[in-house]
């Protein structure tokens, strides 16, 4: 794993767009989603957060090891699973489910509690070290990962103690997101890329602040996320928005500018274009 050298908000933020300009299979997971960590809680270290990370990857090897367990993925998840709940008390936090240190991960490390693609992130650190294929899946609502071995593959549950799911679990768990009507389709067994894990995390934290009605810090998390993906033209349009909802023109004019300049024949923009025409006139 890399060292972080990020000491200040800035070494961060340059690390983050550094990032961002990687391919997605060369952005370190967990790595980045403790720098994003770190904009939220500046002044931690940081090295703290990297040697667990190591730990709990190290902690599953050793113990495939010490339970002579073959290399199998039977006996691969079965040793995450311990590390994780067992030894190092893990859970998910279906009691205060909507608590933003759900979403940070240097918080999850801290207090052992997480929201599924926090702990997801966790899983998909240790097997990738223990040279699995694992990947997040665009699942809605409840983020599951897949993780693969020797010709052989299984979905698990991160935040249900890394339970092995089946078609008729994920169909149902669809069902309890997204209503009754929702059905399981291909897609939704669909890899989900380093980059769409860390947009999710932040997304998060983001819808919560925004349903708190605290714009003025959602505003921060829209622009770590750009941060990560300055293509990404939804970011801008959400971002021009939060700052007209707290009257700050000129920075709203300049996102909805960035937005129309990468949107393309976007459904929302033609609503956006008059929106800014609006901003602009109220500058004069």
């Amino acid at each position: 794993m890399n060292s972080i050298p990020a000491t200040t908000r800035k070494d961060i933020e340059r690390e983050l767009q550094e990032t961002g300009k990687l391919p997605d299979e060369d952005i370190d997971l967990a790595h980045t989603a403790l720098l994003l960590a770190a904009l939220e809680r500046p002044g931690v270290e940081l090295s703290t957060y990297e040697r667990h990370l190591s730990e709990l990857a190290r902690e599953a090897g050793a113990r495939l090891i010490s339970e002579n367990a073959g290399d199998n993925l039977e006996n691969i998840v079965g040793a995450m699973n311990r590390v994780v709940y067992q030894q190092f008390g893990y859970k998910g936090d279906d009691e205060n489910y909507d608590d933003l240190n759900n979403a940070n991960l240097m918080s999850v490390i801290d207090r052992r509690h997480g929201l599924p693609v926090a702990l997801g992130i966790l899983y998909l650190h240790i097997a990738r070290r223990l040279d699995c294929e694992a990947v997040g899946l665009s699942f809605p609502g409840h983020f599951l990962i897949r993780v693969g071995f020797g010709g052989e593959r299984c979905i698990l549950d991160p935040f249900n103690e890394g339970r092995s799911c089946t078609p008729a679990d994920m169909r149902q768990l669809l069902k309890a997101m997204a209503g009754v009507e929702a059905e399981l389709t291909r897609d939704h067994y669909s890899a989900s890329g380093n980059l769409e894990i860390l947009l999710r995390l932040q997304n998060n934290l983001k819808l919560r602040l925004l349903k708190a009605q605290r714009a003025d810090d959602a505003l921060p998390v829209v622009e770590r996320m750009l941060l990560l993906a300055p293509q990404r033209a939804e970011l801008w349009r959400e971002a021009g928005l939060i700052h007209n909802h707290l009257g700050r023109l000129h920075e709203g004019i300049h996102a909805l500018e960035q937005y129309l300049d990468l949107a393309g024949p976007d459904k929302n923009r033609q609503d956006t274009a008059r929106l800014l025409e609006e901003m602009r006139g109220r500058l004069i």
